[in-house]
C-alpha cells in the first residue's frame, strides 16, 4: 500500500511523521453509521428528560406571565444536545478519523472543526496487550489505554482503532509486528 502525505485522507501538514526505515502497513477508517446502543440510550432519555422537565418550567413560568421562562431555553437547549449528542457526536467524530498503522507505531488523526488537527502515535511494542471486540459488521483492535479524568477519580479508557471492517487483518498485521520485535 502506498503512502502520499498530502492524501486526502490524512491532509496537507502530515509530512515528517515516519521514523527512518518505518513503513506503513495499513491505513483505515472507522465505520462512521450512527450505532445505537446502551450509551446512546442512556444518553438519550437523560438528555430528554433533562429538556422535558425545562420544558415543563417554562410552561409554569409561562403562565404566570412576563418573559422569566425564557431563562429555562438554556436548559431546554442543553437537553436536547444532550440527547441528540449522545446518538450523532461518536459518528460525527468518527467520520472526522483516519488511522494508520506502522510497522513500529499505530497513529490516530483527527481533524474536528472547531478544534483543528491532532495526531496521536502509539507506540506497539512486544508487550504491547492487543485485544479485538466485535460489534456486528465491524470490529475494534485495542492497543492503549488512557485515564480519564472524571470529578470522582479517573477511568481508564482502551484506545484502539474502532469499528474497522477489518479488524481481524489489523490484528494479526500487529501480532506479526509484535513477534518480528521480539
Amino acid at each position: 500500500m502506498s503512502f502520499d502525505v498530502t492524501d486526502r485522507a490524512t491532509g496537507d501538514g502530515w509530512d515528517g511523521l515516519l521514523a527512518e526505515g518505518e513503513t506503513i502497513t495499513w491505513q483505515g477508517r472507522p465505520d462512521a453509521a450512527v450505532a445505537f446502543g446502551f450509551a446512546q440510550s442512556v444518553g438519550m432519555l437523560f438528555g430528554l428528560a433533562f429538556a422535558g422537565f425545562a420544558a415543563v418550567w417554562m410552561a409554569l413560568a409561562a403562565s404566570a406571565g412576563g418573559y422569566f421562562w425564557t431563562f429555562g431555553l438554556v436548559h431546554f437547549s442543553v437537553g436536547i444536545a444532550l440527547a441528540v449528542g449522545s446518538v450523532f457526536g461518536p459518528p460525527w467524530v468518527r467520520r472526522h478519523t483516519w488511522y494508520t498503522l506502522t510497522d513500529r507505531r499505530a497513529f490516530i488523526a483527527t481533524d474536528l472543526p472547531f478544534r483543528g488537527r491532532k495526531l496521536i502515535a502509539y507506540e506497539v511494542g512486544p508487550d504491547t496487550p492487543l485485544s479485538l471486540e466485535e460489534d456486528g459488521d465491524f470490529e475494534t483492535v485495542n492497543f492503549a489505554h488512557r485515564w480519564v479524568q472524571r470529578k470522582k477519580g479517573s477511568r481508564r479508557e482502551d484506545v484502539g482503532f474502532e469499528r474497522i471492517p477489518d479488524g481481524r487483518v489489523v490484528l494479526e498485521l500487529m501480532r506479526r509486528m509484535q513477534g518480528e520485535m521480539r
